[in-house]
């Protein structure tokens, strides 16, 4: 790493941070990119559990329903750079797609780490100088600009000068991959607001968890978000237990409200249907049959025709009643509240996982801050954002790693804009 001044330096070798870098470097600028850790792309060779789910293959009218808080924001970067152009992108470098249920794009290889070796080996081909080990510590201001970094460089600390610099630090999540926060506090320092910051896609702590219940995956089950005593939001699919709680997609994408709320003090419960695909009447109808063929039997042995022999033991707790108790003997006020906990049981919130578990970080760079059309600081007019460090996140399905790339993108060419502008108006606030 050298002293010598460059267009543009990259701060953060993530998604974001390398799509920025690559695609500025095309245009003939000199690029240095900074990773803290020892590669770039740490937490993608992670993502969808080493599949990589790389985006999704909606249109921007239902893409736009998965992005928060203000999904308005990244429409710019979106139409700049879509899902259709960065699947066109990914089979340039070599990397063919395949789509899968809910329309989400995964390598073909279903390996995340051919996709970062492939992004990596695209950049540096483009030009793009890459130091890892690098982290900036902070920004050197002259005149309202950023003149340049200082950098802890193993175990030195040295100073690059830039024309401009695109700040693509992450967020909080996974810290073991290099997403420790450094970029809010960098932005902070040069007057930018950050947003209250939380853990999205996340599991959820549940009061009177039985740890016996850890690796149970329910599938085709409906989940409901209550907060407050109102019914919030819902969705169909997959939930699995925990040490601790619960998690799994239809989890994931209820989290954002859930944590915000928890948070602000409100009242968090989850109801859960274990038979929503069953008619009401159906179920109904099924249920009294059943009680009737094992009148002699016990709670345990109806339970089990409705779910897995390990969730009973819970969930007969839940509703406070014996596993071994004979059905003869309930009252039918007692067999009334056992059929309607299957269709609605309510699950209290206790908390949830932090960082080290979240799948995104929600809350970062305000928006207000930032024009949405360049990615370019509202404040100080040669710094840009792109990647988790801004305030937007999205459910989980592709929509995230999509947000990096396009707004990775759109930094990288505004960049090479501005400074083309800059050779012919003398007025051009990159210097």
């Amino acid at each position: 790493m050298t002293k010598e001044k460059y267009d543009l330096i990259v701060i953060g070798g993530g998604p974001a941070g390398m799509m920025a870098a690559g695609q500025a470097v095309r245009h003939k600028r000199r690029v240095l990119l900074l990773e803290k850790m020892e590669k770039p792309l740490r937490k993608l060779r992670i993502t969808g559990k080493g599949r990589c789910n790389i985006s999704n293959t909606q249109a921007w009218e239902d893409f736009s329903k998965h992005v928060f808080p203000n999904h308005r924001f990244f429409k710019p970067a979106f139409y700049n750079f879509s899902n259709t152009d960065f699947v066109d992108f990914l089979k340039q470098i070599g990397v063919p797609t395949v789509v899968e249920r809910g329309n989400r794009i995964f390598p073909l290889s279903q390996d995340a780490f051919e996709v970062a070796e492939a992004l990596t080996k695209w950049a540096k081909a483009q030009g793009v100088e890459i130091t890892n080990h690098a982290e900036v510590v902070n920004f050197q201001q002259e005149k309202g600009l950023i003149a340049a970094v200082e950098v802890k460089h193993r175990a030195h600390t040295v100073v690059c000068a830039a024309k401009a610099f695109i700040l693509a630090t992450g967020g909080l999540s996974y810290p073991a991959t290099g997403s420790t926060g450094a970029g809010y506090r960098l932005a902070q320092a040069t007057g930018h607001s950050v947003t209250p910051l939380y853990p999205s896609l996340t599991g959820i702590h549940l009061h009177k968890h039985a740890a016996s219940l850890k690796g149970l995956a329910l599938r085709n089950v409906a989940l409901e978000l209550w907060i407050d005593g109102g019914k919030k939001d819902a969705e169909f699919g997959e939930i699995s237990f925990n040490e601790t709680g619960i998690e799994g997609p239809s989890v994931l994408r209820l989290s954002r409200a859930a944590v915000i709320a928890f948070e602000q003090g409100k009242k968090v419960n989850f109801v859960l249907n274990l038979k929503p695909a069953i008619p009401v009447e159906e179920l109904q109808q099924r249920f009294r049959n059943d009680v009737e063929t094992l009148a002699d039997s016990t709670v345990a042995a109806l339970l089990r025709k409705y779910m897995p022999a390990a969730l009973i033991s819970g969930f007969a707790a839940a509703g406070g009643f014996s596993q071994q108790r004979k059905l003869s003997e309930l009252s039918a006020t007692h067999l009334n509240k056992l059929l309607q906990q299957l269709q609605s049981w309510h699950i209290p919130m206790s908390g949830y996982q932090g960082y080290e578990r979240a799948v995104i970080t929600a809350g970062g760079v305000s928006f207000n801050d930032v024009d949405p059309k360049t990615m370019r600081s509202r404040h100080i007019l040669n710094l840009y954002f792109a990647g988790e460090v801004l305030d937007l996140d999205a459910d989980t399905g592709g929509y995230n790693l999509q947000i990096a790339f396009s707004t990775g993108y759109l930094a990288g060419e505004s960049v090479v804009k501005a400074t083309v502008s800059q050779v012919s108006s003398s007025k051009s606030p990159i210097v």
